[in-house]
């Protein structure tokens, strides 16, 4: 509508879809049409090596998932309770990663919340079992539990083996794949020098990555999202003991589904409802289990949304507290070398937890769902072996604080969440080079315009909740960055990154730059500071010249006026707030 003309204000606005890429409507092969117009994007050439790894994947024989739900149902029959199994949606990200279906991603948060809640209220269910596999669908599943508090369990749907390639002679990952086609467009792709064969092309070295970086059914297997959800979640005592390390083809994962029937009927006859076990003690477990483990930057926006649709009151400042004394002490992936399979090979989760209790770090008295505390739960657990290399010593922690930074500044007044290690340092200082979309610094890394030498600051912006559509992830580009050894850049977004990210990366800024942040305004050589030390983001512009930039700005017109992602758009709030869809 146009406000300034009252003729055409009761006019409906131009519908406006995403448009994806694809083939020409009359694309043919031999004679034949080709129907794998839009698949294509994704499957052809090695653009997108995650989507085509998980895509094999997809490709085994295994409906893992509903398998699980079809042993959970049968044991709850067993306790002489009716079980009815349905399903809700659910989006990867490794197969949306860098295209336009990732602005899908955040928004299905909402839609499997919405969803079961739907399901679970209209159709009377006494209780609710969730077994969710990815990483925005376990807090949809936990909104949705705490939206109709009754009693409830969620089973994690299980870590993916390691993958294995031959020609690299290394374990892989779905992570490897984004890091092999940064190697590979600035052509440092190749075999390593062990002695052994380096004569593999590095068309050779991505396809061998691409079908053997995800063996079989599972969530990524490193400290990404999904595993960061599943480990505060268990801690914040939702699921059984152990749930967010059995691997997801594992006999412990089956026996873990059998375990649920009994649970959830103690559940129901002690009256235990999540909205009891989500308190501001258990959040304060899942911050401090992120922190130790080195988990994502999106546990922040996932736990802000749990936490108000709990009605708990949390804060960006609360991560800064707890991570400001929390060592972080797991050599796990993405700047660590092992996997969710190693750990569970010494004990899981509940050993770690079982440390950390032991030391005061972490509440023990808290309720589960077991009807018991998490300290009994994990009492007769086994200890951490003295030999283990993945958790180090509280003695000797990887970094003596957390992970996870929470920065202000004249950019991000409204907050923004680095994930800084230590490795690259605490301190990043270099000239702004401005993207108004991901799309925008893939292109200019696919023709090796991002050039070692001065430091840069590679802003990525108008991907927040609302100007995305859809805060999506930008693993594509943070990750092709360290594959090529751009150790010179830094990242920062009003979107968001992939659990699988590291480097030197700051997202979530707030307010976006859809909305008048001052991010919009940066310009092309303005020097930006990001001091982890100082928790400071900051660029070297005054706060009048600011403003004056301010006056000349307008806001973009929306890529979207119709559909999910514009009702998404129309409705959710900041990333400093959850971005929530039902904040009113």
């Amino acid at each position: 509508m146009d406000p300034a003309n009252p003729i055409k204000q009761d006019e409906p606005e131009e519908p406006r879809f995403l448009d994806f890429p694809h083939l020409p409507d009359d694309a043919s092969r031999n004679g034949q049409p080709l129907l794998n117009k839009y698949s294509s994007t994704i499957t052809k050439g090695h653009a997108f090596p995650g989507a085509q790894a998980m895509l094999y994947a997809a490709g085994v024989p295994d409906q893992e998932m509903l398998e699980l739900g079809k042993t959970v149902k049968a044991a709850v029959q067993k306790q002489n309770m009716l079980a009815w199994q349905y399903n809700t949606i659910g989006v990867s990200d490794a197969i949306t990663m860098g295209g336009e279906g990732m602005r899908f991603s955040l928004q299905s948060r909402e839609i499997i919340a919405d969803s079961i809640e739907t399901v679970t209220c209209a159709q009377h269910h006494d209780a609710c079992i969730t077994i969710p596999g990815c990483d925005k669908n376990m807090p949809g599943c936990i909104m949705a539990m705490t939206r109709h508090n009754r009693p409830s369990i969620m089973i994690y749907g299980g870590s993916i083996a390691v993958g294995h390639s031959k020609l690299l002679r290394k374990p892989i990952n779905i992570a490897t794949c984004y890091e092999a086609a940064g190697a590979y467009i600035y052509n440092t792709l190749s075999q390593p020098d062990d002695g052994g064969d380096r004569s593999k092309t590095k068309d050779e070295i991505m396809d061998d990555i691409e079908h053997n970086a995800c063996p079989g059914a599972g969530a990524c297997g490193g400290m990404y999202t999904a595993n960061t959800m599943a480990t505060a979640i268990e801690s914040m005592g939702l699921m059984l003991p152990g749930s967010s390390s059995n691997p997801a083809t594992s006999p412990s994962k089956m026996r873990e589904c059998a375990k649920a029937a009994e649970a959830i009927k103690r559940c129901m006859e002690k009256n235990i409802k999540p909205r009891d076990l989500l308190t501001k003690r258990s959040f304060e477990n899942a911050m401090v289990v992120t922190m130790a483990l080195g988990g994502s930057t999106n546990g922040v926006v996932h736990f802000l949304a749990m936490a108000a649709t709990a009605g708990v009151a949390l804060s960006l400042d609360d991560f800064q507290r707890v991570s400001d004394k929390i060592p972080f002490i797991a050599n796990l992936a993405p700047s660590g070398k092992y996997f969710m399979a190693d750990l569970y090979e010494i004990g899981g989760v509940p050993s770690v937890q079982k440390l950390l209790i032991a030391a005061g770090l972490l509440d023990g008295d808290i309720p589960t769902v077991t009807g018991k505390t998490l300290a009994q739960n994990v009492e007769a657990w086994p200890s951490l072996p003295q030999d283990q290399a993945i958790i180090h010593p509280l003695s000797s922690p990887i970094k003596s604080t957390g992970h996870l930074q929470i920065l202000r500044g004249n950019l991000a007044p409204g907050g923004a969440v680095a994930k800084i290690t230590g490795k690259e340092g605490t301190k990043f200082v270099g000239k702004a080079r401005v993207f108004d979309k991901e799309n925008q610094l893939d292109a200019a890394l696919n023709a090796g315009q991002i050039q070692r030498g001065e430091n840069l600051v590679l802003i990525v912006r108008y991907e927040g909740p609302k100007g995305g559509p859809g805060m999506p992830e930008q693993l594509k580009a943070s990750a092709a960055l360290m594959g090529a050894k751009l150790t010179n850049v830094a990242l920062i977004t009003d979107g968001r990154y992939s659990g699988a990210s590291h480097g030197f990366i700051v997202g979530h800024v707030v307010p976006e730059a859809a909305v008048g942040g001052p991010i919009a305004v940066v310009r092309d050589g303005d020097v930006v500071t990001i001091d982890a030390e100082k928790n400071s983001l900051s660029m070297d512009v005054s706060q009048e010249e600011v403003q004056r930039r301010m006056m000349g700005w307008k806001a973009p017109k929306r890529t979207v006026t119709r559909g999910v992602l514009a009702k998404y758009a129309a409705l959710v709030g900041d990333a400093s707030h959850g971005a929530l869809t039902d904040a009113f």
